[in-house]
């Protein structure tokens, strides 16, 4: 199992919790696995496509997956996945 962190504005869908665990060998299938038990998390994260939203980074043991392989970013038990998301500002 993958412990995954949950941003303020997502957990919501996770009963509130701010850590929940799931299981996948990809960030994709790691995904799949969390939205069986937290409806509408993944939509939340990927888009219509499949890919991860634009505003949405994801880090697994602190590497941002997009510099990685994206979804198909290996997942392996015991690591800690980050769901952050951007922060617009402006004046």
């Amino acid at each position: 199992m993958a412990k995954v962190r949950i941003p303020t504005p997502l957990r919501k869908l996770t009963k509130g919790m701010a850590e929940v665990d799931g299981s996948g060998t990809t960030v994709r299938d790691l995904f799949i696995d969390l939205e069986t038990r937290y409806a509408g998390l993944r939509e939340k994260v990927f888009d219509e496509g499949g890919e991860i939203r634009r505003f949405i980074n994801i880090f697994v043991n602190g590497e941002d997956v997009r510099f990685a392989r994206g979804p198909e970013t290996e997942v392996k038990a015991g690591d800690e996945v980050s769901i952050i998301p951007a922060i617009a500002g402006g004046r």
